[in-house]
C-alpha cells in the first residue's frame, strides 16, 4: 500500500485533486487541522481545509490536539462529511502545535494518547482511526512508545522514522519500522485485525517504497516531501523524467487555476511558489523560468511567464542535468 503523506501548505486539496487525475496512490491523507477549532465557532474558517473530490477517495483527514472529547466529536464530524479514516497526528515537532501538548507532544503523555485513540474510535463510529508519529522524543524509543499505542488498537499506525528531535538530514531509522511491523505482529490478539504498520522517510520512489516495505516487513509506505513538483510520482506508467516540459508546464499551470479556483479569497496566491519551483527544476532554462515566476503576482502574470519561457527555449523535451538547475 502506497500512501500520500499529509503535510500543511503542500497536500491540500488543490494539489491532492491535481495528484488524484496524474498519480493517484492507494490512499491518500489531508493536511492536519486542530480538533478545538472544527468543535467550536472555528469550523467555518477551517472546513476548507477538509474539501475533497470524490477523485480522492480513500482519503484520511489528519486532525491533532489534547483533549480526547473534542476527538471525539472532531471524529464524528469528519464521519459525517464522508471521510475514510481518521488519524491522529502524534509525531509534529513544530512549537506551536507542542505549546498545545499536542503532535509530538503526546508521546510524553502516553495515557493520553490511548485515551485519545479511545475517544476518536468511539466518534468515528466504525470508520478506521489510526495514528502517524515518530519512532520516539528524543531518540529511538519505538518499542515502549509502539508497545503503549499498539494498547489502544489503531487501525494502523505510520510511522516517521526519526525521533521528534532529528532534522531532515539524519538518515531515516527503518530498523525501527522494521522492529515496529515485528511487535505490532507480536502483539496481535488471537481473532482481532492486526494494527498496520506504515512506514515513512526518504523514500523517492514507488520502487523504492515497495523494497522498504519488503525489507522492513511494514504493510504499507508513505511518500511526503518528494511529492513536491511531481503529481506523477505514484503514477507506474508515467515517469516526470519522461514527460515534455511542456506537458510539465502545463500541468503547473492547471495546478495553478485548482489552487486558486478552491481558495480564492481564502488563501494567498504566493502559497503557490513553493509549486512552482518544485515544477520550473531539472530541464534546461529552469532556473530563468522559476525566477520569473517567483515575480510573479498573478495567475495572468505566471501564464505570461510560461508562454515566454516556452516560446524562446523550444524545449519540448526534458534533458536532466544536475548543472541546469
Amino acid at each position: 500500500m502506497l500512501a500520500l503523506a499529509p503535510m500543511v501548505g503542500v497536500t491540500d486539496a488543490a494539489y491532492r485533486r491535481i495528484i488524484a487525475k496524474y498519480g493517484k496512490p492507494d490512499v491518500m491523507w489531508t493536511g492536519f487541522v486542530p480538533v478545538n477549532g472544527l468543535c467550536s465557532a472555528g469550523l467555518k474558517r477551517l472546513i476548507h481545509d477538509l474539501g475533497r473530490s470524490e477523485a480522492e477517495h480513500p482519503i484520511v483527514a489528519q486532525v491533532y490536539g489534547c483533549e480526547p472529547q473534542d476527538f471525539r466529536a472532531a471524529a464524528r464530524l469528519i464521519a459525517e462529511l464522508g471521510f475514510d479514516g481518521v488519524d491522529i497526528n502524534m509525531g509534529c515537532p513544530a512549537r506551536e502545535v507542542e505549546k498545545r501538548k499536542a503532535g509530538a507532544a503526546l508521546m510524553q503523555t502516553p495515557q493520553l494518547a490511548q485515551d485519545i485513540v479511545a475517544a476518536a474510535k468511539e466518534g468515528a463510529g466504525g470508520l478506521p482511526v489510526s495514528v502517524k508519529t515518530r519512532v520516539g522524543y528524543q531518540d529511538d524509543e519505538i518499542d515502549q512508545w509502539l508497545g503503549c499505542l499498539l494498547e489502544a488498537r489503531p487501525a494502523a499506525i505510520t510511522i516517521h522514522a526519526r525521533a521528534r528531535g532529528e532534522a531532515y538530514n539524519h538518515p531515516a531509522r527503518w530498523d525501527a519500522v522494521a522492529r515496529a511491523a515485528a511487535l505490532a505482529r507480536e502483539v496481535q490478539a488471537a481473532g482481532e485485525e492486526r494494527t498496520l504498520i506504515i512506514g515513512n522517510g526518504d523514500v523517492q520512489s514507488t520502487s523504492e517504497a515497495r523494497q522498504r516495505a519488503a525489507e522492513s516487513g511494514c504493510d504499507g509506505v508513505m511518500i511526503g516531501r518528494r511529492i513536491l513538483g511531481d503529481p506523477w510520482l505514484f503514477n507506474e506508467r508515467r515517469n516526470k523524467n519522461e514527460l515534455a516540459v511542456l506537458e510539465i508546464l502545463d500541468v503547473m499551470l492547471e495546478h495553478t487555476a485548482t489552487f486558486i479556483e478552491l481558495y480564492d479569497g481564502i488563501k494567498p496566491l504566493e502559497l503557490m511558489k513553493k509549486h512552482l519551483k518544485a515544477y520550473a527544476h531539472g530541464f534546461e532554462g529552469a532556473p530563468q523560468l522559476r525566477a520569473g515566476l517567483m515575480r510573479a503576482k498573478t495567475y495572468a502574470e505566471m501564464q505570461a511567464v510560461t508562454a515566454q519561457f516556452s516560446r524562446q527555449s523550444g524545449v519540448t523535451q526534458l534533458a536532466l542535468s544536475a548543472t541546469c538547475g
